[in-house]
């Protein structure tokens, strides 16, 4: 099962339609293109998949689902950790 990530947008690229977003400290490029119809701002928080920004979250929300994500990820050991937090770029649509 793949689990989404709120992410905060940190920089854009308009002319290749990427973004660069942090997601709990790791920053990764995600590409924009399914977003045509809803601008993203730097310091919008996103919900990332395989490497596609899907939607724009409510701060609020992605807030609260990140000191969730925290306290989970406190209970892990160090290696798991960093495989929760990197995982959703090998994440594939599995039907799951």
């Amino acid at each position: 099962m793949c689990l989404s990530i709120p992410s905060k947008v940190v920089k854009i690229d308009k002319e290749a339609n990427m973004a660069t977003v942090d997601t709990m400290g790791v920053q990764r490029d995600a590409s924009l293109d399914l977003m045509q119809e809803e601008e993203i701002k730097i310091g919008d928080y996103v919900l990332l998949h395989i490497g596609f920004i899907m939607n724009k979250i409510d701060e609020e929300d992605a807030l609260l689902s990140l000191e969730t994500y925290r306290e989970i990820i406190e209970a892990m050991n160090e290696e798991d950790r960093q495989m929760a937090i990197l995982e959703d770029d090998e994440c594939q649509n599995r039907g799951e």
